[in-house]
């Protein structure tokens, strides 16, 4: 199985693990280390707040700049406190570091790192659609962005950024599950699909504190999730072997896991309806 990106909850609590740690005082020490930005200096300056927009992450510095980062796959930013040994990775890895007296935020492995003024942001995530997380989640906007392709595979939809931000390939699974339908459904043939967004927004909701995420009812590791990446065990709710197959165009296949039976294919619709 791909490694995966990390989904909207995990981002949102990466932004305030980030926030608690830097937000307020001023930086003693600031090292960012991709090329554009090797004579940065953000030392002295305060962090009004870090926030996630969608799997983006947005450290707003005084002085109207940003610190836009994005982890993709392998990306991380960890906290230290004061004289802690950084265990994230060997140095060559660190791609950013923002300290105060206190705490010390290092990025490793960061794949997106760059300063922007605050005011052009939207260069950055403006193309996003509403965020599940977000001061800006608007349900009837990520509803009318999904269905503007109605031939559109439903997983390949629930993927794309620019309809809602915040779903990943899990919960793109869990979703097509919990609503009985099959990734591969164009979208538009999905019955009652304001349900799509409505328990997306419930799932993410529920699990952006959660150190682990669950979308069943079940505490027990190998049955916190419905379906994905149990391909070939047994489905916890019928008992069919779970089916995993790539789905997506060239080069941006994601590994989907479904049950053939919770997750029928419905009945053509009738041409003369």
């Amino acid at each position: 199985m791909r490694g995966e990106m990390p989904e909207g909850d995990t981002v949102w609590q990466t932004a305030r693990r980030l926030d608690d740690a830097l937000a307020g005082p001023p930086l003693t020490g600031c090292d960012l280390r991709v090329p554009r930005l090797a004579t940065v200096d953000l030392t002295g300056r305060r962090v009004l707040e870090v926030v996630a927009r969608g799997k983006h992450l947005l450290t707003r510095v005084e002085g109207g700049l940003t610190l836009h980062s994005h982890l993709r796959m392998d990306g991380a930013w960890l906290v230290y406190g004061h004289g802690e040994r950084w265990r994230g990775g060997p140095q060559h890895q660190i791609r950013a570091v923002l300290a105060t007296a206190e705490r010390t935020a290092v990025g490793y492995r960061l794949p997106v790192l760059e300063l922007l003024r605050t005011a052009d942001e939207d260069r950055a995530v403006g193309h996003l659609g509403p965020d599940l997380l977000g001061p800006d989640w608007d349900p009837d906007e990520a509803l009318g962005r999904l269905l503007a392709d109605p031939s559109r595979p439903v997983g390949e939809a629930l993927l794309d950024q620019r309809n809602l931000a915040g779903i990943g390939n899990v919960y793109k699974c869990e979703l097509c599950f919990v609503l009985r339908i099959p990734p591969w459904l164009p979208i538009g043939r999905v019955p009652s699909p304001e349900r799509l967004v409505a328990v997306a927004k419930r799932l993410l909701e529920a699990n952006r504190t959660r150190r682990a995420r669950v979308t069943t009812a079940h505490a027990r590791p190998d049955r916190r999730l419905w379906v994905y990446g149990r391909a070939g065990r047994p489905c916890l709710r019928c008992g069919t072997p779970v089916r995993a197959a790539d789905q997506g165009r060239a080069g941006q296949e994601r590994t989907t896991f479904w049950c053939p039976v919770c997750q029928p294919e419905p009945p053509a619709q009738d041409p003369s309806r």
